[in-house]
């Protein structure tokens, strides 16, 4: 199965403009994207809908990690996904250029909460991306109790088109 992640050029640009804002305590910021699945032929597309930012005070002070999110901030994104009918994708960004990649902290919290998203849309694939300046990766969580997989190509729509490919 191949997995496939879209979303307009300037929903990427207006994401990654937002996730360079500063904060007061956090190093980074954090954000969900609302986004709708389609299978086509042997794949799977989640088409990027919505941004999410993580709210200010959602974020709790902890100089160890880039940024920790409150459980709040997950509980929020969770309401949008019963509500909306949609799959969550997590997002963050690494303030470079160039293929990114997640750290082992972002792995192991990815790993412990994105499967908290099937407890509201179970019949959905849930997701996460890393951006940089010019690429992004991902891993998406296809199914309800599966591991997550890498993310086959992330599709920057417009002008010009981006697209990031898995490492071979």
């Amino acid at each position: 199965m191949t997995f496939v992640c879209r979303m307009t050029g300037d929903f990427a640009a207006r994401m990654r403009e937002d996730l360079l804002r500063p904060h007061h305590h956090a190093h980074e910021r954090v954000a969900f994207i609302s986004a709708r699945a389609a299978h086509v032929g042997d794949g799977l597309i989640l088409l990027a809908c919505d941004y999410h930012p993580v709210a200010d005070e959602d974020y709790v002070p902890n100089p160890t990690v880039g940024a920790m999110m409150s459980e709040a901030s997950v509980r929020k994104a969770m309401q949008v996904a019963w509500r909306s009918k949609c799959s969550m994708i997590h997002v963050h960004l690494h303030d470079h250029r160039g293929q990114p990649g997640f750290g082992l902290l972002d792995l192991e919290e990815n790993g412990r909460f994105m499967p908290e998203f099937f407890n509201v849309q179970p019949l959905l694939p849930h997701a996460a991306i890393v951006l940089s300046h010019d690429a992004a990766a991902g891993l998406i969580w296809p199914e309800r109790g599966s591991g997550p997989v890498a993310f086959d190509e992330i599709h920057e729509v417009g002008t010009p088109m981006v697209i990031s490919r898995r490492p071979q």
